[in-house]
């Protein structure tokens, strides 16, 4: 069970124009919108990573405007786990349990993921809240990640598994969020 004095929550890519052309893109950037909202009620560490930004563009406004306390790590990796920023970051946050979120499902997320999981995280990819420029590539992905023992959950299903109780001013703050 994931627990959220244990869980960081890490955001893969959702830049520019290649985040205007996933599959399902409004619905995903809703997800997404409530997943960081939902990962900052609970207090959990967030990590943010950008692909090549200066070719990609930056991150959706959307989730820029949730994130004004820190910047995202730039990388060129696939994996953000061949990023040493990425990795020191993480380490810091002391978390062995990680969410993963963004784009694209079959390539960066694929890659960042069974990184984490092959370091001996306990690594849950937020299915709702992932996508890529075809459904048949997110599924494949997130069959192959199944297959390897990555969990698979949902926005509503993980936050609500980390707040555990159904009562107190979080649980409040998660409804409000969750339409």
């Amino acid at each position: 069970m994931l627990d959220a004095d244990n869980t960081a929550l890490v955001i893969i890519d959702v830049q520019g124009k290649l985040a205007q052309i996933m599959d399902q893109h409004q619905a995903l950037f809703e997800q997404l919108e409530t997943m960081v909202k939902g990962a900052q009620i609970l207090q959990l560490p967030i990590l943010w990573v950008e692909q090549i930004p200066d070719k990609l563009g930056a991150t959706i406004p959307q989730l820029q405007a949730l994130l004004t306390s820190q910047a995202p790590i730039a990388k060129n990796t696939f994996s953000a786990c061949g990023n040493r920023e990425f990795l020191d970051a993480l380490e810091a946050t002391q978390c062995t349990s990680i969410l993963v979120v963004g784009i694209e499902a079959h390539i960066c997320v694929y890659q960042t993921a069974m990184d984490l999981h092959r370091a001996g995280h306990h690594v849950e990819v937020v299915t709702d809240a992932v996508s890529s420029r075809t459904k048949a590539n997110k599924q494949l992905a997130l069959n192959k990640m199944s297959l390897a023992g990555i969990k698979l959950t949902s926005t509503e299903m993980a936050l609500f598994e980390l707040q555990k109780v159904a009562q107190g001013e979080q649980f409040k703050q998660l409804i409000s969020i969750i339409k």
